[in-house]
């Protein structure tokens, strides 16, 4: 299935032309002491046309901003302006971004190039703008913007702020994490019933950091008028974002659960990757600018990074009591369903399909995906059959085969549901990597203390049966 995507350079040029300029004017924090909570603003605007003032509310519940230093808060959240602001940019896409609140060196104007670059690839791809080296804009500062403090230290505990998204892959970290002595705190943005249930399960109820984000509505209005719109690197926003949790929460060590597979390009032969801001290079590249121009003892790692999708699920199934609380479907999500018809609840079928029996996963999905003939196109997607996979956060086109190689050969080609005989019939005579080579993966690519990896890998030993040497 080819899929074909509109080509808005002339849009692009007019508006380029038309609102030259886009202005992060400034933010502004403070403290509620009636509700116990941090409120966050920030002012945008394009060519003084339109502005933006996007918002946070953050209860702050048992935690405090007491001896937290008023010149560190403004840092962060300056940079978490410097993240959000990529959503209201991307309706002109103004090639002249003046930043007044702090100056920004020319190292971090490269970073935030680069961001821009990486992480609105899938936005520049499927509005058909020919982007490729150097995202369209300068940066340009205002004379009066104030340097931007830096060089803290916090000594934080040696505590886990976990982000939870409410899929198998955060809900994997909990288990692994579960009985593992050391203080942790759940952390969502706009959390919605998975995650909520997911927390209580993990007996995280108590620990919660939620952080409510309000976008300004005036940017639904210019989508729907015809302006420019796409997917951002909300990722990059989480890493900002987390980083103020873990400095109010006072935790050294932000674990995320992003896996290998992000690491893979969505259209095959380039960079562009609807993961990018989920992947090894985004995170590494992160470390570094956090410990340049944040603050030094915080680490930013994920736990999963070693592991691939299919190493995930075989964890994941071995335990049922979340199965009926995870929820990866996007489509659903505002309704706590899975939708069955899109290629985020294909590919999380797929995945689960080796470690779970036909009516395991018919209880979790409510139907059987491998009946569905209306999801072949999808599934050309997924194994690679098709130009392109699914712009959504799913595995790698080798992990899809692999699972659907090994429910071929274990079922047998007379007893194959619909989904499988085609799979079956179209990839007669071709071999791919064995599942139990997947089970046995391990990418040395990652930022994980030893004691996490060694813990990590303990567990996998354990899982595909192996005694830990």
């Amino acid at each position: 299935m080819k899929v074909f995507y509109p080509d808005n350079t002339a849009i692009f040029k007019k508006l380029r032309k038309k609102y030259p300029v886009f202005t992060y004017e400034n933010y502004q924090w403070e403290i509620n002491n009636e509700d116990n909570s941090l409120y966050i603003a920030f002012d945008f605007n394009i060519s003084s046309k339109y502005h933006f003032r996007p918002r946070y509310h953050i209860p702050l519940k048992q935690w405090s901003l007491a001896g937290i230093e008023e010149s560190l808060l403004n840092n962060i959240v300056f940079h978490i302006g410097l993240v959000e602001m990529i959503s209201y940019w991307k309706a002109t896409c103004s090639p002249t971004i003046v930043i007044k609140p702090h100056k920004i060196n020319l190292d971090q104007r490269k970073w935030w190039r680069d961001l821009f670059l990486h992480g609105l690839g899938e936005f520049f791809y499927v509005n058909g703008l020919e982007i490729k080296d150097n995202p369209p804009f300068s940066f340009s500062i205002d004379s009066a913007a104030k340097s931007m403090p830096r060089g803290f230290l916090l000594h934080n505990t040696d505590g886990f702020l976990i982000p939870i998204g409410g899929g198998k892959d955060s809900l994997t970290s909990l288990i692994l994490l579960q009985h593992y002595p050391i203080n942790k705190i759940a952390f969502a943005i706009n959390p919605g019933k998975p995650i909520l249930d997911s927390v209580e399960i993990a007996g995280l109820g108590n620990q919660f950091f939620e952080v409510k984000r309000f976008l300004d509505p005036l940017l639904l209005e210019l989508n729907q008028k015809g302006f420019l719109n796409g997917h951002t690197p909300f990722s990059a926003l989480l890493a900002f974002v987390s980083v103020l949790a873990a400095i109010i929460t006072g935790q050294s060590n932000i674990v995320l659960s992003n896996e290998s597979s992000a690491n893979e390009s969505t259209i095959p032969g380039t960079q562009i990757n609807h993961q990018y801001s989920k992947s090894y290079e985004f995170e590494s590249s992160f470390r570094k600018y956090l410990s340049q121009f944040v603050l030094s003892d915080i680490q930013y790692f994920s736990l999963l990074r070693p592991l691939n999708e299919l190493q995930i699920a075989s964890l994941f199934a071995t335990k049922p009591a979340l199965h009926g609380v995870f929820r990866s479907c996007n489509v659903g999500s505002k309704t706590n369903i899975w939708c069955c018809n899109c290629s985020k609840c294909l590919f999380t079928f797929i995945m689960l399909a080796p470690f779970l029996k036909p009516n395991e996963l018919i209880s979790i999905f409510g139907e059987d995906l491998f009946e569905k003939e209306s999801l072949i196109p999808i599934l050309d997607q997924l194994t690679g059959f098709a130009p392109e996979k699914p712009f959504e956060c799913i595995g790698t086109i080798n992990e899809v085969n692999s699972a659907l190689g090994h429910l071929v050969d274990s079922m047998g080609a007379e007893n194959l549901p619909k989904l499988l005989r085609y799979y079956h019939q179209k990839t007669a005579g071709i071999r791919f990597s064995s599942l139990n080579d997947q089970l046995k993966y391990w990418d040395s690519q990652h930022n994980l203390q030893p004691y996490l990896e060694e813990m990590l890998r303990t567990t996998l030993m354990e899982i595909n049966g192996q005694k830990p040497k």
